[in-house]
């Protein structure tokens, strides 16, 4: 195939006028000035060739060494996607364009993603290829296949043969790329991904859910934004009903990345050629890419053993003479030397679109890779004597963390963890518990003091205070605390066990039986410390049972209940001479009194708490962690590594290098353009 240097530097095509006439006298005139510009201007030539080459082979190059790193695994990286109906010509066009012919036949023929990358060389170098890919073996696993070719002729085995190993013998297909690449000097600068032709019916030997398997794989690579959708239609169908434009449409409903190739023009039915033009002229369904037609071997020049370059002499010849598609050779929509540089000037200026964002992915990725790498330690060393001193500084980093959780400080392991911010929440909710039990109890002071009255006075006369009444109101109050207290008690023992569970995961990533072990023990303080616990709470409460404050306080609360009551509206002042009086003022040292007690609880329900649950915890469970230092024979056991994070560490080992050394490649690229 040979590329016209000259056109590559026409950056874009003048409109084109409708008279006919005219367009004869533009196309004679087109012709005289290329055969004016000859070989005398070969020179020239060379210059604009070079001038292209330096612009378009850098990008391609960047990306094609970007997916051979395996970047792509992370990475959504520009490039063109070759789509189309079963039967569309989408082989014929590859086969074009690459100079090689590809798996041809009945059914399914392209049963795995294609990457074809074409590399154009200077005249006179031979022509080189390599086949990769990697498949899949039982029970050995993967094995890479890395093959060089010498002859074109054996292209088409070689990849039958990947498709086999890679899918299976028979009607399979797998999602897994198999790259070609291809440098000659006639072959265009341009990488393609050639996908499984879509299939509407299965045929003998396919499973009947495979052209939903297929349309699924295509999705997968035309629905990301970097992905410019090649559509290959036969000229001679209605393309509106085409199942590959539809599929494009619904990804890239405004067109702005398909772009349309028209193939098989010589099976158009007569009178329908006008709206084959009108199709490539963009005036039926518009894309922003716009429309290409081709015309490349068809089965019987194949059976005829027609070579891809006498193929396309004839192609040239039959836009060149026709009477209705010779407007689109005019006009650059035609033949494939045409299709390759347009191809080739989309998919550069979509590269150059593209790398800012895929440098700005490129470091997220590495951000988010590095953090999780990190989670997932370093991994034991293999010496015995360095494992001890492995195992060692594991233990001791989580008792220190767990020292530090319990102290509020900051931990070395990576666990978002603040526990004193929910400690806050769960005692403030037994503050406001106190709170509201105090407001239920001022009303039911006001319903039943006058019972408790005439229950409990003896031989007082009214105005005198009966100190039973009030001694057994203020106990069966505080009574009623005891049980919520210790509800609260089992709330936080739940919490700050969880606390410690949720470091212990974060400090033995993927040490399982190390974590099993700590988190044993944490359930177990957890329940010793909350038996203990509620044992102070319920002595706690004994003791709240006996009724007894300083005077000095007592009498300050009085004084200020008194303030309290008597500055509200109605609030009748306290005389001595009716029993009303005495309940008023009754109500008065109730309500005084259990503010005292409120305080006291309000502090001391969460200081046994916290200093049984969390401080008291912490300090054992550093004990007895550190023990299990002292049993060498726990270091081979504890060691055991979760083969799960052991490979996941490989795998994000992996990633990170692939990241790290497309960084450097867009680095140099960039200084590159620079330079």
């Amino acid at each position: 195939m040979e590329m016209d240097p000259f056109a590559l530097t026409v950056a874009a095509e003048e409109e084109v006028t409708t008279k006919p006439a005219l367009k004869q006298q533009r196309r004679k005139k087109k012709k005289i000035e290329m055969d004016n510009e000859g070989r005398g201007q070969a020179s020239m030539y060379n210059t604009l060739n070079q001038q292209y080459e330096e612009k378009v082979r850098p990008c391609i190059d960047l990306i094609d060494s970007l997916r051979s790193l395996g970047v792509e695994k992370d990475l959504a990286l520009p490039a063109i996607a070759v789509i189309g109906d079963q039967s569309s010509g989408k082989s014929s066009v590859l086969e074009a364009l690459s100079g090689v012919a590809l798996p041809r036949g009945s059914g399914i023929v392209t049963r795995c993603p294609l990457e074809l990358k074409m590399k154009r060389t200077t005249e006179g170098e031979t022509w080189q290829g390599t086949i990769t890919y990697t498949a899949k073996k039982q029970p050995e696993g993967h094995f890479n296949h890395h093959v060089d070719i010498e002859d074109p002729s054996y292209v088409e085995h070689l990849i039958e043969q990947a498709q086999n190993d890679m899918a299976g013998h028979g009607a399979g297909i797998s999602e897994d790329l198999i790259s070609l690449s291809i440098a000659s000097p006639d072959v265009p600068d341009l990488t393609l991904i050639d996908l499984p032709g879509i299939a509407r019916v299965a045929v003998k030997g396919q499973p009947q859910d495979i052209g939903e398997k297929i349309k699924k794989m295509i999705q997968k690579f035309i629905k990301k934004q970097e992905t410019i959708s090649l559509v290959v239609v036969p000229s001679n169908v209605d393309i509106a009903t085409t199942e590959a434009l539809k599929m494009a449409q619904e990804v890239d409903p405004d067109g702005e990345r398909t772009l349309g190739i028209l193939t098989k023009p010589d099976l158009v039915d007569k009178g329908t050629e006008a709206t084959v033009v009108k199709t490539v002229h963009n005036e039926l369904i518009p894309l922003k890419k716009g429309y290409m037609i081709v015309k490349c071997r068809g089965q019987q020049e194949i059976l005829d053993r027609v070579s891809l370059s006498e193929a396309m002499e004839r192609e040239k010849t039959f836009f060149e003479e026709h009477a209705y598609f010779s407007i689109l050779h005019d006009e650059g929509q035609a033949t494939i030397p045409k299709l390759a540089e347009k191809l080739t000037l989309e998919l550069v200026n979509h590269i150059q679109r593209s790398l800012p964002q895929l440098e700005e992915q490129i470091e997220k990725k590495l951000n988010n890779t590095q953090s999780r790498l990190t989670k997932c330690g370093a991994g034991p060393p293999q010496d015995p004597s360095d494992k001890v001193y492995f195992f060692i500084d594991k233990v001791t980093a989580f008792t220190q963390d767990a020292i530090s959780l319990a102290a509020g400080d900051e931990l070395q392991c990576e666990a978002n963890l603040n526990i004193f911010s929910k400690l806050r929440d769960e005692f403030g909710k037994w503050k406001n518990l106190l709170d509201s039990n105090g407001s239920n109890f001022s009303r039911k002071i006001e319903r039943e003091v006058a019972t408790y009255e005439q229950k409990y006075r003896g031989r007082e006369l009214p105005g005198f205070i009966n100190y039973k009444t009030f001694e057994t109101m203020m106990k069966e109050q505080i009574k009623q605390l005891e049980e919520p207290a210790v509800t609260k008690l089992k709330d936080v023992a739940d919490l700050v066990k969880n606390g410690f569970i949720q470091l212990a995961q974060c400090s033995f990533v993927g040490f399982p039986n190390l974590f099993k072990a700590a988190k044993a023990k944490i359930e177990l303080i957890r329940k010793e410390k909350e038996v203990t616990a509620e044992a102070m709470l319920r002595t706690q409460f004994k003791m709240e049972l006996v009724v007894y404050t300083q005077d000095s306080t007592y009498s300050r609360s009085l004084k200020r209940k008194r303030e309290d009551e008597g500055s509200v509206p109605g609030f009748k002042t306290v005389n001595y001479q009716d029993n009303e009086a005495t309940l008023k003022e009754m109500m008065l040292h109730l309500k005084s009194y259990y503010l005292i007690a409120s305080q006291r609880l309000a502090d001391q329900i969460p200081l046994v708490i916290k200093y049984l649950m969390l401080q008291e915890s912490a300090a054992q469970l550093q004990r007895e962690m550190l023990q299990m230092i002292q049993k060498k024979e726990n270091v081979e056991l504890m060691l055991d590594e979760d083969f799960r994070v052991n490979t996941e560490r490989k795998t994000l080992q992996s990633r990170l290098n692939r990241l790290r050394k497309a960084r450097v490649l867009l680095t140099e690229f960039e200084y590159g353009q620079l330079s």
